[in-house]
């Protein structure tokens, strides 16, 4: 019997002699991935983690799917075509999408047990690919500085598909479909990543934006340590959390826009969109984004669910426990977000509209919105993109101020207010590196430290050495982080020690009573020139105030 077991696994290995295609058992199926050069990786992608979430399946939580019998073989030599969602092109996406992908250092043993790195993409809920995001620089640089790794990403359902709303969603229990996608893969992930040389107990979750807060989510969560070790979020943690109700009017746009769903009542709407044609739901996702670009979101579940509370409220009663993390953000994340023409009397506007309803009421709202506009001067050197004095790029009289207060109140405070709550080992950075080529009036803008990371988007963006050089120190301490659960192992590049967001004494000359200090926590600053450790400080006035409103900002 042994030897019957092993013939499969010496007829792989001779194949991949042959045709020089990695090939691996999972379980009674072959994989036959791509050999990636000059980088020396294995490459499978394309692997499914559930069954097709179609035709009666569509609008319900992932069937998981473990292996892949009967099939004798599987072509995964390609990534898996994107979820449903209105920025591709018809031929280039598919209902049957909840696929992943494992890059690899090339001739590692099965019994390997490299720690494993877990990526989800962002994208605010309505669109993103795992294509986009290709793993070889993380493996690459993890083989470098001796310390390999396997890394993963993954498709999850995203828009209206991934993320229904309104009274059917609450009832039947399809609110965060996306969700549960996610954490369908992560399971795989324990069942198979063994067979890749992966680790299933060294595990570490990552995602960016929409991913950041999908890992956070996932994170508060007990059973979160049985599928990871750490976690790490880039520009996302908590964010406004509804009962799932709050996107009716979007998710009502979206089936009437679906064609054979045109006449179909607010309480039939499931069973129509579950029995129209693939090519009907294009135009509806297309049109489901008129209202309010991001009303596809996670929701308040229930205690059976995924977000049995608000984040915040979770992450003071204890929540998340001790796993280690990273989280930071990004310089200007604000300038993303709103239109070059944004005119100042936009602001409050904008935020009562993003925040009502609010637990506290409107009145309360109003002021508490009202106090956090007056701490922000309506003067374009105090703006986002900062550091930039008086220069408004030619935008509106709105933008800079407008974008200084949508990035703390979305993204700075909520970091900030995660670090100082924790009780895990934690580290914190700010990235302040402006990309090469990017727009001046964006700044460090949303998702700049991106291109540090994966090779295909930093094609379009990063150049020179000093970039180069950057974006090895950051992988250095990403991986790092992964392998050892703190980013200073001392391996790869010479780069700063990264000490834990702790309060730590910071002298300084008074001259009134002599030397003195204060206690402040430090933050790592991401740049090529100033690399180091700052106080933790910035606007500390207003981000103050943003974290004492949170409970009227339903986070």
């Amino acid at each position: 019997m042994i030897f019957v077991a092993v013939i499969p696994i010496l007829w792989a290995t001779l194949l991949s002699w042959f045709d020089g295609r990695p090939r691996l058992q999972l379980g009674g199926t072959v994989l036959i991935g791509r050999h990636l050069q000059p980088h020396n990786l294995d490459f499978f992608g394309g692997i499914p983690f559930a069954e097709p979430p179609v035709a009666r399946h569509r609008l319900s939580r992932p069937r998981p799917k473990h292996s892949l019998s009967p099939l004798r073989s599987f072509d995964a030599s390609s990534f898996g075509l994107p979820c449903l969602q209105p920025v591709y092109p018809d031929a280039d996406m598919s209902e049957d999408c909840l696929t992943l992908n494992v890059f690899r250092p090339s001739g590692i043993d099965v019994n390997a047990s490299l720690p494993v790195m877990v990526w989800i993409y962002g994208g605010g809920f309505y669109s993103g690919a795992s294509s986009i995001y290709d793993g070889v620089a993380f493996v690459e640089q993890s083989v470098a500085r001796r310390t390999p790794i396997v890394f993963v990403s993954l498709n999850y359902r995203i828009g209206p598909l991934g993320f229904p709303q309104g009274p059917e969603a609450v009832e039947r229990g399809a609110l965060n479909l996306g969700l549960h996608d996610q954490w369908a893969a992560l399971e795989w992930v324990q069942h198979n990543i063994a067979f890749f040389g992966g680790d299933p107990r060294k595990v570490t979750v990552f995602g960016e934006s929409a991913g950041a807060i999908s890992t956070f989510c996932h994170y508060l969560n007990e059973n979160f340590s049985t599928v990871a070790r750490a976690a790490i979020f880039q520009s996302g943690t908590t964010l406004r959390i509804s009962d799932g109700y709050q996107g009716t009017p979007s998710w009502m746009l979206f089936a009437n826009k679906t064609q054979s769903c045109a006449t179909a009542p607010p309480d039939q709407t499931f069973p129509c969109l579950i029995s129209t044609d693939p090519s009907d739901l294009r135009a509806g996702l297309k049109a489901a984004l008129a209202i309010e670009r991001f009303s596809f979101r996670p929701a308040l579940d229930g205690p059976e669910g995924i977000i049995s509370d608000s984040l915040a409220r979770r992450l003071l009663d204890g929540a998340g426990g001790r796993v280690p993390f990273m989280a930071g953000a990004v310089l200007d994340e604000g300038t993303h977000f709103l239109p070059k023409d944004f005119q100042t009397e936009d602001i409050a506007v904008w935020l009562n509209a993003n925040y009502t309803p609010s637990s506290l009421g409107p009145g309360a709202l109003k002021a508490g919105l009202d106090r956090v506009i007056s701490l922000y001067p309506d003067d374009p050197s105090a703006g986002s993109p900062f550091n930039t004095g008086n220069e408004t790029f030619g935008t509106g009289p709105g933008y800079k101020r407008g974008s200084a207060i949508f990035g703390d109140v979305m993204f700075q405070a909520p970091r900030r207010f995660l670090s100082q709550t924790t009780r895990a080992p934690s580290y914190a950075y700010l990235f302040t590196e402006p990309l090469p080529i990017a727009d001046p009036s964006l700044g460090v803008f949303h998702s700049s430290e991106l291109p540090y990371f994966f090779e295909n988007i930093a094609k379009k963006y990063r150049t020179g050495t000093s970039s180069t050089w950057l974006s090895r120190v950051m992988l250095d301490y990403w991986i790092s982080f992964a392998v050892s659960l703190t980013p200073n192992d001392g391996k790869g590049t010479n780069r700063p020690h990264w000490g834990e967001y702790e309060e730590t004494k910071v002298w300084y000359n008074d001259l009134a009573f002599g030397e003195t200090f204060n206690l402040v926590q430090r933050i790592l600053e991401l740049n090529n020139k100033t690399m180091g450790l700052i106080p933790d400080r910035y606007r500390a006035i207003s981000i103050d105030l943003i974290i004492n409103m949170r409970d009227m900002l339903s986070w």
